[in-house]
């Protein structure tokens, strides 16, 4: 079992940054791979970006690229998702997500994780 902690979230206006946090724990070596993902109101969870903690890519989705930044810290077991230039249409739940990928090609597909975090609120403000 691995549990995953997220935090970090909360409200910002456009253009601004937030940094999310996503603490591990249990049998994290059992994963390799570690993504975040965001469900808005009415729309599907769709994966964000996502990072291979044994040594592989990061991996994001078109809408975040060159705004949002995942990164690990493999001592404390924390994965990062560092979100700036926010905009509105950000505004979502963002979750936490690990489990053992075998293709890179997996990584946004959320049937491919089963270990879920709680969740973390972001709201973006025009």
């Amino acid at each position: 079992q691995v549990q995953l902690v997220e935090s970090g979230g909360g409200s910002v206006q456009a253009g601004g940054s937030l940094r999310l946090s996503c603490a591990a724990s249990g049998y994290t070596y059992s994963s390799n791979c570690m993504g975040w993902f965001r469900q808005a109101p009415g729309k599907e969870r769709e994966g964000v970006a996502a990072i291979y903690t044994d040594g592989g890519g990061t991996y994001y989705a078109d809408s975040v690229k060159g705004r949002f930044t995942i990164s690990q810290d493999n001592a404390k077991n924390t994965v990062y998702l560092q979100m700036n230039s926010l905009k509105p249409e950000d505004t979502a739940l963002y979750y936490c997500a690990a489990d053992r990928l075998y293709s890179d090609y997996l990584w946004d597909v959320p049937a491919g994780y089963g270990y879920w975090g709680q969740g973390t609120q972001v709201t973006v403000s025009s």
